[in-house]
């Protein structure tokens, strides 16, 4: 069963970068790499602080304060502080509509916040 819900148009996410929104109430950073679109947590797990405002590189992104690095596709850390793992969505795109499903995690980690 999956609960798609708009959450913001292919046009606001920069080429290669990320953008968050709130989908359902939950913070997401909706990212591009490589020409792919990934939705993921929008809180590091290490600092609570918005990864949306990282950078994106190679598949992953990273939290601007301390340096954590998540995989864009599992939602683990690639790299230190942060040791737990982020939640990632599934991702559809309709036309310019970019949906996302943040009730049923990819990796099975909840949000914790």
């Amino acid at each position: 069963m999956t609960d798609f819900k708009l959450a913001c148009q292919l046009a606001d996410v920069p080429e290669v970068g990320a953008v968050g929104v709130v989908v359902d109430g939950v913070p997401v950073a909706v990212v591009r790499s490589d020409d792919e679109v990934h939705a993921i947590h929008d809180v590091c797990s290490h600092a609570e602080v918005a990864l949306s405002e990282g950078e994106v590189d190679d598949g992953e992104i990273e939290c601007w304060l301390h340096g954590s690095r998540f995989d864009l596709a599992s939602g683990r850390p690639t790299g230190l502080p942060a040791t737990e793992p982020v939640p990632v969505y599934p991702v559809k795109i309709d036309g310019d509509a970019v949906l996302v499903d943040v009730h049923h995690p990819l990796n099975n980690v909840r949000s914790y916040d």
